[in-house]
């Protein structure tokens, strides 16, 4: 069996997952007045502070990356073998990666609100 959906799968969730981590979620908790947890976060783990001052650069090849395996999911001309085994496992195989994708994208777009948008919003104070 082919390991390249799985493996897109995990690759997906790892990219926006780190959007998530790098920027939406501390910028959520300082908006919500909990800047000490930020602080502990970043005592804990310094290499949030690098890859927030990137998160540009992460949005994009995140991005990019759902992009690249959505066109790879939902490509025109792609189809599951004859072999009925197959057929039902390229089947459930497809349906996993479109959720996927999916699910990454949501998570992208919650990730982009807080990092970008939702700073704009913030009264200056």
């Amino acid at each position: 069996m082919d390991r390249a959906p799985r493996t897109w799968s995990w690759l997906l969730l790892f990219t926006t997952s780190g959007t998530l981590v790098c920027c939406a979620i501390p910028i959520a908790l300082v908006t919500l007045g909990m800047g000490a947890a930020v602080a502990s976060m970043a005592a804990t783990a310094p290499w949030l502070v690098t890859l927030s001052m990137y998160k540009g650069w992460v949005f994009v090849a995140s991005g990019g990356m759902i992009a690249v395996a959505a066109w790879v999911v939902y490509r025109p001309g792609r189809v599951c073998p004859t072999d009925p085994d197959l057929a039902a496992a390229c089947e459930r195989a497809d349906k996993w990666n479109r959720r996927f994708i999916w699910f990454s994208a949501a998570l992208w777009v919650i990730g982009f609100f807080a990092a970008f948008v939702l700073p704009r919003l913030q009264p200056a104070g």
